[in-house]
C-alpha cells in the first residue's frame, strides 16, 4: 500500500488516482459521448481527469527534484500516464523505490 507520507508514495497514490480517472473517461465518458450522444458527458470527466494529470506530473517533478526518482524512473512514470493502465502498471517498479525511500529515511 502506498504511502502518502514519503515522495515516492505520494507519486503511487497520484498515480493510481489518475490511471483510474483515464479509464473511467475513456471507458466511459468517451463511449456516452460516442455511442448516446452524450457531448457533455466528457466535459467535468475531462476536466478532473486533467487537473489530475498535472497533480501526477508535478508530483513526479518533485520526486526527481528531490532526487527520489531518477530522470529514467520519472520519464517511465511521465510516458505511463499517456497510457491506459500505464500508471498502475508500473506502480511495482515504484514501490521499490518507495521502499528503499522509506528504508533510508527510516519513515515508518
Amino acid at each position: 500500500m502506498p504511502n502518502w507520507e514519503n515522495t515516492v508514495g505520494r507519486v503511487r497514490v497520484c498515480g493510481t488516482i489518475e490511471g483510474v480517472s483515464f479509464l473511467l473517461l475513456m471507458g466511459v465518458a468517451m463511449p456516452l459521448k460516442y455511442f448516446a450522444d452524450m457531448p457533455t458527458a466528457v466535459k467535468w470527466p475531462g476536466w478532473i481527469h486533467g487537473i489530475l494529470f498535472i497533480v501526477y506530473c508535478l508530483t513526479i517533478l518533485m520526486a526527481l527534484v528531490n532526487g527520489r526518482l531518477s530522470f529514467g524512473k520519472s520519464v517511465l512514470a511521465f510516458v505511463a500516464a499517456l497510457l491506459p493502465f500505464g500508471p498502475l502498471l508500473i506502480d511495482r517498479i515504484l514501490a521499490k523505490d518507495e521502499a528503499r525511500e522509506v528504508s533510508d529515511r527510516g519513515i515508518s
